[in-house]
């Protein structure tokens, strides 16, 4: 009888610390916009990014070279569109199906058509928000979840920022993905011109409404509401398009109150590590809570 007594209140102390653990919420891996801001700053090294050129190449090969260091496995999805070889890059940490999927697109618009410069329109976008925020923000996430278990995939695109350009249509690197994608994951999220100075992330309508409830309720919780805004305002085609097609739930972050878009003045100084970090750390904090 004396031996029972010993062992019960052990049996309760350790049936407590399972309880307790599971009520310590775990915290996300660090995220640094300031690392962030050094990626998007070594992808414009690299010039216009326009899909099948050399600085394209040299893009990818760069993503490819910084996730392998990090312990990503990183594959290319070449193919061709229209005469253009064009090059998706895909990483992951294991060979299981992706619980969730981020992604960015990496390229530049050929043109800058709503630039008012007199001689400038038919010059390549430089891309500094629109391009290399979003990729810079994948960098990281991949940096900072290296050591992290959770299932996710990081997608750069090819290919998205050509639209009405020699019979091109919109996200044409997100369509081959996901026209090609043989499991489905959970849900997708695309970041697009989200590094913007004066940052404005409205919810974008054609997104799914639960997911988009999830993300925007942890940047409120985390004192970002003034620049992730906890209303609906524009319905974009973008990379998350495919994805909503195929039934998949999918939402776009994009900051389409940036007054540089497709123009020439879409240059490094208009991006902040600020804004990036609000992002990222958004994005960590969701990841780490929901997988």
């Amino acid at each position: 009888m004396k031996q029972f007594k010993l062992v019960l209140p052990l049996v309760w102390f350790t049936a407590l610390l399972f309880i307790a653990a599971g009520c310590i919420k775990t915290a996300a891996p660090e995220f640094s916009g300031e690392q962030a801001l050094q990626y998007a700053i070594e992808v414009m090294s690299f010039g216009p990014r326009l899909p099948g050129s050399t600085a394209s190449r040299k893009t990818a090969d760069y993503i490819k070279s910084e996730l392998t260091e990090y312990g990503w496995s990183v594959d290319f999805q070449d193919f061709n569109h229209k005469g253009v070889e064009l090059r998706n890059i895909v990483a992951h940490r294991n060979d299981s199906p992706p619980d969730v999927i981020i992604g960015a697109h990496y390229d530049t618009r050929a043109i800058s058509d709503q630039e008012t410069a007199p001689g400038k329109q038919s010059l390549p976008v430089p891309g500094a928000n629109d391009g290399a925020s979003g990729t810079a923000i994948l960098l990281e996430l991949g940096r900072a979840f290296r050591n992290e278990r959770t299932n996710i995939w990081l997608v750069f695109f090819d290919g998205e920022d050509q639209g009405h350009l020699n019979d091109w249509d919109w996200s044409v690197g997100a369509q081959y993905f996901a026209d090609h994608l043989e499991l489905k994951p959970s849900a997708v999220v695309v970041v697009d011109m989200i590094g913007d100075n004066d940052l404005n992330v409205y919810k974008e309508k054609q997104s799914d409404p639960e997911l988009t409830a999830e993300i925007w309720s942890i940047a409120q919780s985390s004192g970002y509401g003034a620049q992730i805004i906890d209303t609906e305002k524009y319905a974009m085609i973008d990379d998350h398009l495919p994805f909503i097609k195929l039934g998949i739930p999918a939402c776009l972050m994009i900051d389409f109150e940036y007054p540089y878009w497709h123009t020439q003045a879409d240059t490094l100084e208009k991006i902040s590590a600020g804004s990036l970090q609000k992002i990222g750390r958004t994005l960590t904090s969701w990841l780490t809570d929901h997988y």
